[in-house]
């Protein structure tokens, strides 16, 4: 098992890409817990990892208070005695973000996008670094999307707060991989698998079935076909591991060729 006896916190662990991730995880031997804005989802996935036999806890966490992070992370560890894997893969759960032209969208509207997606991954890197210092070993990972490094239209401040995350995991790689400590993120295309995909199509959907969209996802890639969210939980799984121990400061192309790097 790759991450065998790893003690990996996820934020956002509701969603699809981090509910995923954290089956992967704990399918891996990692001992996971889980938390998101709201308990039902998390304790879902815990509940799904515990009957395969993982160890999973659920817990409702604001990934943008800084003081439920604080006091969450400090009762994983108490339990668990270190954290190995901090893992962000918070949303921003108002799609009013999108599909309003630039030209037109308010200021409130454009930044929120921006600060809840920075400020949420800089408190769970942060503090998490904070623990992993001391013991000179970690994994600080997110997960971005293609606007960061592509324009795209109708998405407000979704792209601008992508390109900001890859900026921050540049920078906190500078600082801590001196101190044993990566920072890595994972950039995948859009995945119609996710029910975030099909809110953001249905709030910029012009002219264009969802069945069109879907082929125009694929057709954009190299191999004619979508990114699943399995390949991206098993990219996060050797990202996290020590196998992967030569990368950090990195964002890991999954465009599937949408994007040249």
């Amino acid at each position: 098992m790759m991450l065998k006896d790893k003690v990996a916190v996820i934020y956002g662990a509701g969603g699809a890409i981090g509910g995923t991730v954290a089956r992967a995880f704990a399918s891996e031997g990692a001992r996971v817990f889980l938390t998101g804005r709201l308990q039902a989802p998390v304790e879902a996935v815990a509940k799904d990892i515990v009957s395969d036999g993982g160890f999973a806890e659920a817990a409702e966490v604001d990934a943008l208070d800084e003081q439920a992070v604080g006091r969450h992370l400090q009762s994983v560890i108490d339990q668990a005695g270190r954290v190995d894997i901090s893992f962000n893969a918070v949303g921003v759960p108002d799609l009013e973000i999108l599909g309003v032209p630039l030209a037109e969208l308010d200021v409130e509207r454009f930044s929120l996008a921006i600060t809840t997606y920075t400020t949420s991954y800089f408190l769970t890197a942060r503090l998490a670094a904070r623990h992993m210092i001391p013991s000179k070993s970690g994994v600080i990972m997110t997960v971005t999307a293609l606007p960061a490094r592509m324009g795209s239209r109708l998405n407000g401040g979704y792209g601008p707060a992508q390109a900001a995350k890859e900026a921050l995991t540049r920078d906190l790689s500078a600082e801590l991989a001196p101190q044993g400590i990566r920072v890595v993120g994972l950039r995948p295309h859009g995945m119609p698998e996710t029910s975030t995909m099909r809110e953001a199509f249905e709030a910029k959907a012009a002219g264009m079935t969802w069945e069109q969209f879907e082929g125009y996802l694929a057709g954009t890639t190299h191999p004619r076909r979508v990114m699943t969210l399995d390949e991206v939980a098993n990219t996060a799984v050797f990202m996290a591991s020590d196998k992967a121990s030569g990368m950090t400061g990195t964002t890991v192309n999954l465009t599937m060729g949408s994007l040249d790097d």
